[in-house]
């Protein structure tokens, strides 16, 4: 009877440990969390042996977590930090970077808002208070709401960084004290397309018929454009930004193989699917 517990618990323990070995944690950015998890259904599709577990919480999330050795392949809507490395590097983590889309960043409000167009100025002027109420910016007199993500959203970062700061290292613009700052990305149409008053921000594959999403200029001398794909492409939509995962040194095994599939031309189509811009 003991010899058999024994032989369970070995035979348990080795295919545990190859089940984990066939298996990918990915976290990180609630902009490509959508994108990840088709990604991650059609890759398990075409290899039923392996297994692929994502989930979002934010691109700051996604990278402490690839730091703290949590999961293999960290989603970031951003730049990893340069505290960001050397803490990784401390932990014997070598953060490796890879470009996997790009992403035009669309201003939301709702669709009963007159307002169809902004330049960065006047954003940068709302999202920090300077402006707010609605008729300042050729809307009905009403008080504006601001959405915003977290803090610990890549989003956050670089609509703070090119909206608010516009892309001034030495600004020290903030959101108003007023923004709500909102869990995900989904939260933030949610509330979009229920206030009339909102305004808010997200990555363009959440864009719906709930939602109007603003054109964009850089200023007023500026094409104002939407965004869309072609736009993004094109260079004419001003908010745009890469779209990254970061694994620890160059891929191996698993990861190289999902990686690989990622980069392919059926991750790059499903990369469009989804609303946002293939690298190639």
């Amino acid at each position: 009877m003991f010899n058999r517990i024994v032989i369970a618990a070995l035979l348990s323990f080795c295919f545990g440990a190859a089940y984990a070995a066939e298996s990918i944690q990915i976290k990180g950015s609630d902009t490509i969390v959508n994108l990840s998890q088709s990604w991650a259904e059609r890759f398990m599709e075409d290899n039923p042996d392996d297994f692929i577990a994502v989930t979002g919480g934010g691109s700051g999330t996604g990278i402490a977590s690839l730091i703290s050795g949590t999961c293999d392949i960290a989603n970031a809507s951003r730049t990893i930090k340069e505290k960001e490395i050397a803490l990784a590097k401390e932990r014997g983590i070598n953060p490796y970077e890879i470009k996997v889309g790009l992403d035009g960043l669309a201003v939301v409000v709702n669709p009963k808002n007159p307002v169809d167009r902004l330049t960065e100025s006047q954003l940068s002027d709302i999202f920090t208070g300077k402006i707010s109420n609605w008729k300042d910016a050729g809307g009905e007199d009403k008080k504006i709401v601001i959405l915003s993500r977290e803090v610990n959203s890549g989003t956050h970062v670089y609509f703070k960084e090119h909206i608010l700061r516009r892309n001034d290292p030495k600004s020290r613009e903030e959101f108003a004290p007023s923004a709500l700052l909102m869990p995900s990305s989904q939260a933030i149409a949610d509330e979009v397309s229920g206030n009339p008053a909102a305004i808010g921000y997200y990555g363009m594959g959440y864009i719906s018929d709930s939602q109007k999403a603003l054109k964009i200029a850089k200023d007023e001398n500026s094409e104002y454009a939407s965004p869309t794909i072609e736009n993004v492409m094109s260079g004419k939509y001003p908010i745009s930004r890469p779209l990254y995962i970061y694994t620890n040194g160059e891929p191996k095994g698993l990861v190289k193989k999902f990686v690989d599939f990622i980069l392919s031309e059926d991750g790059q189509r499903i990369v469009l699917e989804t609303d946002f811009v293939p690298i190639n």
